[in-house]
């Protein structure tokens, strides 16, 4: 509780494992998925691309079948996330909303630096899920933004005791 009365997090429950859980991004999934895979299966300066790799095929009404590569399921991973942090940010403002909002920044400068600086990192897929992080990072300061925005009224109606 900060100044008396005066209480900033509604959200929160009492426990502080609650409100650390909720400032993780969930977009540092596809992140540490892909650095584990990629390592994993060799990916990277000289090695074949795992991602590439056809996982299986599905069979289409046009009689074509649709190759799903593990390329396919991490850019649908990433979305999912980007999906369940969007409606994270449209809850009523909180602590952990704002540390949220913060790690989410610099978990796209990680992106970002390891885009330009990782071998293994330098492809599109990896750049896909980067424009993922950065869509979560805007959408996530819109958000609040926008709710923030609702949640203040302007006007002279305040007291409607008080005459200008």
């Amino acid at each position: 509780m900060l100044f008396g009365s005066m209480r900033y997090d509604r959200g929160y429950t009492g426990n502080p494992g609650e409100t650390m859980i909720a400032a993780i991004p969930l977009t540092i999934v596809p992140l540490i998925l892909f650095n584990v895979i990629g390592y994993a299966m060799g990916g990277g300066i000289g090695g074949a691309n795992p991602w590439l790799n056809e996982l299986f095929r599905v069979p289409l009404i046009s009689g074509e079948s649709w190759p799903v590569t593990l390329s396919d399921l991490m850019i649908l991973l990433g979305l999912v996330m980007l999906f369940f942090e969007t409606l994270r940010s449209a809850q009523p403002a909180r602590t952990s909303t704002i540390t949220n909002h913060i790690v989410s920044t610099i978990l796209l400068i990680v992106y970002v630096v390891e885009f330009i600086v990782v071998p293994v990192a330098g492809d599109s897929l990896f750049f896909v899920l980067t424009a993922i992080c950065l869509f979560d990072v805007v959408a996530g300061f819109t958000i609040s933004i926008r709710t923030a925005q609702r949640d203040i009224s302007f006007g002279s109606g305040i007291d409607p005791n008080i005459h200008h």
